[in-house]
């Protein structure tokens, strides 16, 4: 890859993982609930799910699903209804008091795989991204030497940048009306993103 094109893709990444997604709603809230550093391992789950994509994408996996209709469009759904059913809940629990139980790192992790995973629709992003990035006559593990580290360098940036967000709401407005009603936005966004996902035929956002 070379320097210019290395830019470009640099640029389409930040642009991909920076527009506000499932991702980003979950990181935000993550830092409001729980705080910078114990939301950490959702920021962690994320770059996890963002490696197997983007093994997955050049292994030709994404080309695969593209091609079958049948399971995107199973999988587009089951996301979309997890995402209903986390803004519902989140927007019923949005006037309760915060937890001060101490966060299971584990749970936090899981809860942010699984919303990154069922994003169904990011994978056609990935996919995009490779076929206008990918160089058809270069060994692809050789161009994945620089397009992982700079894809996961930049994903990492945004989402703790969404986390350090979430907490300093928190922190601003812990126990308040607007803590209740910024939770209540977050919530709703989950459910947006659902419908969106459940009907919308173009990539989504990460």
């Amino acid at each position: 890859m070379s320097g210019e094109a290395w830019i470009i893709f640099a640029v389409f990444w930040v642009v991909f993982v920076t527009t506000p997604g499932p991702n980003a709603v979950n990181c935000v809230t993550n830092g409001m609930t729980y705080g910078f550093r114990k939301s950490l391992p959702g920021v962690l789950a994320i770059l996890t799910q963002a490696t197997l994509f983007l093994i997955a994408s050049a292994a030709g996996v994404t080309a695969l699903l593209a091609q079958a209709p049948g399971v995107f469009y199973w999988g587009k759904l089951i996301g979309a209804g997890v995402l209903i059913y986390l803004g519902v809940r989140g927007w019923l629990n949005a006037s309760k008091p915060v937890s001060v139980k101490p966060v299971n790192a584990r749970t936090l992790y899981g809860r942010a795989f699984l919303i990154a995973t069922i994003n169904v629709k990011s994978v056609a992003g990935y996919f995009a991204a490779f076929t206008q990035f990918v160089q058809p006559d270069v060994p692809i593990w050789t161009q994945m030497v620089v397009i992982m580290p700079t894809a996961l360098c930049i994903t990492a940036l945004s989402y703790l940048g969404y986390t350090a967000i979430g907490a300093g709401i928190g922190k601003a407005a812990l126990g308040a009306v607007l803590n209740t009603w910024v939770r209540r936005l977050m919530s709703a966004c989950f459910v947006i993103y659902g419908i969106l996902l459940g009907s919308a035929s173009s990539p989504g956002r990460a």
